[in-house]
């Protein structure tokens, strides 16, 4: 399931992802975060994912192809989640996600008034 969170305003969007995502619900999820890049040319985006979210190979392959394709319109990209999977991903692609100028960050479900903080800053 993915659902956007109540706090997303103009370019600063976030979202929910748990479960097991489908084709058709990442293609809802980037159709609408394409709209707000439409209205305001680059965005602050955080993802909290949580209850072991999953991708099927299709929604991934559809995920990564956005991504790449569309880099240059993200801002700031905030992690939410308990995994430390996640955290340690997120300190891996900081590197990389400042060369082509995106900030990404980590944070505890605990501290998702920060995370809003951080990517409207």
């Amino acid at each position: 399931m993915i659902e956007r969170l109540k706090e997303s305003a103009g370019s600063f969007i976030g979202f929910r992802v748990s479960g097991k995502i489908s084709l058709g619900m990442e293609k809802e999820w980037l159709a609408h975060i394409n709209k707000v890049i439409e209205e305001h040319g680059k965005i602050s985006i955080i993802v909290h994912l949580d209850d072991h979210p999953s991708w099927g190979l299709k929604a991934g392959i559809e995920d990564l192809k956005w991504v790449m394709t569309h880099i240059k319109q993200i801002n700031k990209l905030a992690i939410v989640s308990d995994s430390n999977f996640w955290k340690w991903y997120v300190a891996l692609d900081r590197p990389f996600g400042k060369l082509v100028g995106v900030g990404e960050e980590y944070f505890k479900p605990e501290d998702m008034d920060a995370a809003w903080k951080w990517i409207k800053s």
